[in-house]
């Protein structure tokens, strides 16, 4: 049996187990079934996905971009010189300490209930592990491949570029896969705090109504647009990095 069929005979489970919670409790305010939260998707599905769910996806698209494009400078900039790693790394180690419902607040007040405040919190959230991960595969090169190189006379900037780059695709994929869930779930969370449209504001009125399968229905969505996206970007590593042994 394939890792395939472990999957989905888990996640089976694991909703059948959540039916019968939910059916045992009865109590749909507190943890509606998932065949409840899929009647709900289905009954507001125009305002679901034809008025929220593309709010939410231009915030975590935008993001997505940022933060990758954040997390290859800092990390590029930390691999080159030890100095910056000095300076950066204390940082943002620091900025991952604050918490986001407290600086949120502080982005809405600066950028009003515009988009921008939404992705200033999606990319705080992500960044960091990106920006690591990326770091991590810039270092993890092998000793005897640099001694070639460096006796070749390369420079760093060849090093880099020739050595470290082909090195870290593995990493780069990885940060990208991680990133996908982290700027979803940023751009709920900014939304939650505040916004006029999107899921995360959709789940927060719905938390309002006390209508349980409405909080989850977005839930839902972000989580299964989530594994759709980093199984499409599995499936691109796979044809891109095919020389690299499994």
């Amino acid at each position: 049996m394939n890792k395939i069929n472990y999957s989905i005979i888990s996640a089976i489970t694991f909703f059948i187990v959540w039916e019968a919670l939910g059916r045992y409790i009865n109590k749909g305010y507190i943890l509606p079934t998932p065949l409840n939260i899929i009647k709900k998707i289905w009954i507001l599905k125009e305002s679901l996905f034809m008025t929220h769910l593309p709010v939410t996806f231009l915030i975590a698209g935008i993001s997505l971009i940022l933060t990758m494009g954040l997390g290859i400078f800092l990390a590029s900039a930390m691999d080159l010189s030890k100095i910056i790693y000095n300076c950066i790394h204390p940082l943002i180690v620091t900025s991952q300490t604050i918490p986001i419902t407290a600086l949120a607040p502080i982005f809405i007040l600066w950028f009003g209930y515009s988009i921008w405040s939404k992705i200033i919190v999606s990319v705080m959230i992500s960044f960091f592990p990106v920006t690591i991960t990326i770091y991590n595969g810039l270092q993890n090169i092998n000793q005897s491949e640099l001694d070639y190189f460096k006796s070749l006379k390369a420079t760093k900037t060849q090093i880099f570029f020739k050595l470290k780059i082909p090195t870290a695709l593995p990493n780069l994929f990885s940060a990208f896969k991680m990133s996908i869930p982290l700027v979803l779930i940023g751009a709920a969370i900014g939304e939650w705090l505040g916004a006029t449209a999107g899921l995360g504001y959709f789940s927060k009125r719905m938390m309002s109504q006390l209508d349980g399968a409405g909080v989850f229905a977005p839930i839902f969505i972000l989580s299964s647009l989530a594994i759709l996206l980093v199984r499409l970007i599995g499936y691109l590593e796979n044809k891109i990095l095919h020389w690299r042994k499994k």
